[in-house]
């Protein structure tokens, strides 16, 4: 057991980062110092520094993303907003969408709630207890009226990374839209919206991109033209009753977080300083170590891809005779310990691993994560474990 005063060890990355860059929180402090007026509201020095923030952090996203065109990019304050603004903005009364059964309720939920609205149809392909999906069920799933597939890039319960250009490639004969969920591999895994097909892509500013919590984003390829989910001032073609048509303004209705922005910009800038191929190796390399201690302990049972297997730095498992929430806490009062434990708001995903009744504890590597943090981790459920007898 640790020393009451010994600093936390936080594992819960795949819910928000932590901690961040230095040059985030001093970005964040100086946008709110120096450049705090409303971007794109005024024609003053302080205004137009503040739309320069939005443009720059733009630019760096497009980099990352090999976007061709920053405007394409509208701000959001999380991932469940821009996969929001997707999936309301483009679906129509009778369409049929095809997603899989390890996506988030940020997804399921407004599938759910145009069903039941609209009548929209949804698919959800069934994945293996890992979390993997076959090509041959996508493929089958298609219809006539299928004009969205819904894909998360890795699941937020097992770590499972699926085969996005794959299924661009298998999409894009039928003219069906892709939407990407990349809320935990922004800034983790390789995304190039381009070569792999992507028609949308939803990411959070405050988990790979190392940014502050309210702030995201959504790409929306130039092709395309989505109702906007919000109506109002954009501090353009004011004098206009309907929404304005130029991106971003027409998806970027009220003010935008100038300071989280501003931090984002510089997490974004920190990704493409380490690359994001560094950052997955690191991230890989310690969930392998995590899956190597807690293998060998008697009555452990680990989620996701097998030891490995690719996979994002996420290590879900269940200890025998042990609930999730209690062990989660003991890890917090006892060990300084910061996991996840519930059902990770993806039930669809526990019902593959044939952990709904339970849920299940996760531990999520980042940036900043050392191979002691893991293997304290380790130590530390040897020892409850052996103190329940598991």
């Amino acid at each position: 057991m640790v020393n009451s005063e010994q600093s936390v060890i936080y594992l819960d990355h795949a819910a928000t980062s932590w901690p961040k860059p230095p040059a985030v929180t001093e970005a964040v402090v100086q946008a709110m110092l120096n450049d705090a007026a409303n971007p794109g509201r005024g024609s003053h020095t302080m205004a137009v520094r503040a739309s320069r923030v939005l443009f720059d952090t733009r630019k760096q996203l497009s980099k990352l993303f090999n976007i061709k065109n920053p405007n394409d990019i509208a701000f959001t304050s999380n991932t469940t907003m821009a996969l929001n603004m997707a999936i309301k903005g483009w679906l129509k009364p009778g369409d049929h969408v095809i997603a899989t059964s390890v996506e988030h309720n940020s997804v399921r939920r407004p599938l759910y709630y145009l069903e039941q609205t609209i009548g929209v149809e949804v698919t959800y392909i069934e994945a293996d207890d890992r979390g993997n999906i076959q090509l041959d069920d996508v493929a089958k799933a298609i219809r006539p009226n299928t004009t969205l597939a819904v894909v998360n890039h890795s699941s937020n319960l097992l770590g499972t990374i699926l085969p996005i250009a794959e299924i661009a490639e298998l999409t894009s004969k039928h003219n069906i839209k892709l939407l990407v969920d990349a809320a935990q591999s922004a800034g983790i895994l390789p995304i190039d919206v381009r070569a792999m097909g992507i028609h949308m892509l939803a990411f959070p500013g405050h988990k790979g991109l190392l940014g502050p919590q309210g702030t995201g984003g959504l790409y929306i390829d130039p092709e395309l033209d989505l109702e906007p989910l919000l109506h109002g001032g954009t501090g353009s073609q004011s004098e206009a009753r309907e929404q304005p048509h130029v991106r971003p303004d027409r998806y970027e209705a009220g003010t935008q977080n100038t300071p989280g922005l501003a931090g984002l910009k510089m997490g974004v800038q920190h990704v493409l300083n380490e690359t994001v191929q560094n950052i997955h190796t690191k991230e890989w390399t310690l969930a392998q170590r995590l899956m190597q201690g807690l293998l060998p302990l008697r009555g452990v049972r680990l989620l996701g891809p097998e030891l490995g297997k690719q996979r994002t730095g996420i290590v879900a498992f269940n200890v025998d005779g042990i609930d999730p929430s209690e062990l989660s806490f003991i890890l917090d009062q006892h060990y300084r310990i910061a996991v996840r434990a519930g059902f990770h708001c993806t039930p669809l995903a526990h019902a593959c691993a044939g952990t709904s009744m339970t849920g299940a504890i996760r531990a999520s590597v980042g940036i900043y994560t050392t191979e002691a943090e893991v293997d304290a981790l380790t130590e530390a459920i040897k020892e409850i474990s052996q103190q329940y007898g598991a």
